[in-house]
């Protein structure tokens, strides 16, 4: 039996359903994201999961007990907020320490187990300085400390490090997941980042409008999308509209409109003359002055229409057909190269018949 189970959980907001119809499992020790754009849900999830909100019909089970309408304050549940909400006139370890004094825990045993929370984070030496006279990172680290400090059965965090900037949110992200294999103890976290939901997740539920639209494994989710919105929404993707025009066993033929047919992989209840998308990323097209014709490949010349340099890599949009654009990447692995093709350069690019996903929806 899994940790969580949310069964055809509903939440409205007057005429407006903010979660519809969710159901999704989650493991003991997962870490497991929500994740999708402003409005789609994913916060109104996450607070009946803390319970200060209340489904309007499903259930929420914990450990096999429905918590739906339990108070927040009596589930083994926790949330850290972006906002940290650390006490400011308590120092570091008074605010770890206050959730085991509101449950009338012993001295000694509150002393030794704030102790073992600030190793865990890395705070040992913060203990007696107060949340105005650290960093942004630190003042998390004190709210995710306060959040574990009672070894709850679930942590919720809700946009924890959309606060930080970019160089301390990477860090922090290492951070997290070192923490939590050390805690063993369950988080459910939720974010807008695609980039730091597959980082960080062993799972991920993207949503949209409400709804999973597609919960797998982070290389899963990036690799075969199971519709356009999680192709687009999930990192950087081309996506081709096309017909299929024949079937072969596991691959089939596609009439990518403006370009002609190339090869892909089969879907389950493809049929011909059904339309669709090809889902491809930027890193699976090969770019180059001159490509050589495999038999295993589609192939397009076209001209450079845009590049966009970003560091490790340089992202180049290719025309290959009137309006019809291409994305791929190249490595700078030149020192001192920014870029390989100028605007308009003459290029060819090609991809593997298996290096995209075909989606009907």
């Amino acid at each position: 039996m899994a940790l969580l189970e949310i069964k055809n959980v509903v939440k409205r907001f007057g005429d407006y359903t903010a979660v519809n119809n969710v159901s999704l499992a989650v493991e003991a020790g997962e870490f497991f994201t929500l994740l999708g754009p402003s409005g789609c849900g994913k916060t109104t999830l996450l607070r009946m999961l803390a319970g200060f909100e209340q489904p309007d019909a499903g259930q929420i089970l914990l450990d096999g007990q429905d918590m739906s309408h339990v108070q927040p304050e009596k589930r083994p549940v926790h949330t850290v907020f972006q906002s940290y909400a650390l006490f400011p006139h308590m120092t570091v370890r008074d605010n770890i320490a206050f959730p085991l004094k509101m449950a009338n825990w012993e001295k000694s045993k509150i002393a030794t187990q704030v102790e073992e929370l600030l190793a865990d984070v890395r705070l040992s030496q913060f203990g007696d300085r107060y949340p105005h006279e650290m960093s942004g990172g630190q003042r998390q680290r004190v709210a995710i400390a306060r959040a574990l400090v009672d070894r709850p059965r679930l942590l919720l965090l809700d946009e924890p490090l959309s606060a930080l900037d970019a160089k301390l949110r990477e860090e922090m992200q290492l951070e997290l997941i070192s923490l939590q294999k050390e805690v063993g103890i369950t988080f459910v976290y939720v974010t807008h980042d695609q980039g730091e939901a597959l980082a960080l997740s062993h799972r991920i539920a993207v949503m949209s409008n409400g709804q999973v639209e597609q919960m797998d494994a982070p290389e899963t989710l990036y690799s075969k999308p199971k519709n356009r919105f999680v192709a687009d929404f999930l990192g950087q993707c081309n996506v081709l509209e096309g017909t299929i025009t024949s079937l072969n066993g596991d691959s089939m033929q596609i009439n990518l409109k403006g370009c002609g047919e190339v090869r892909c992989l089969s879907v389950p209840g493809a049929q011909v003359g059904q339309t669709g998308w090809l889902a491809l990323r930027p890193e699976k097209v090969r770019l180059d002055k001159q490509l050589q014709a495999v038999a295993e490949e589609a192939h397009f010349r076209g001209r450079v229409h845009d590049c966009l340099y970003l560091g490790d890599v340089t992202l180049y949009v290719v025309e290959i057909g009137e309006g019809i654009f291409v994305e791929t990447m190249l490595a700078n692995s030149i020192p001192g190269v920014a870029k390989f093709f100028d605007d308009n350069d003459c290029v060819e690019i090609a991809w593997r018949f298996d290096a995209g996903s075909f989606l009907t929806e």
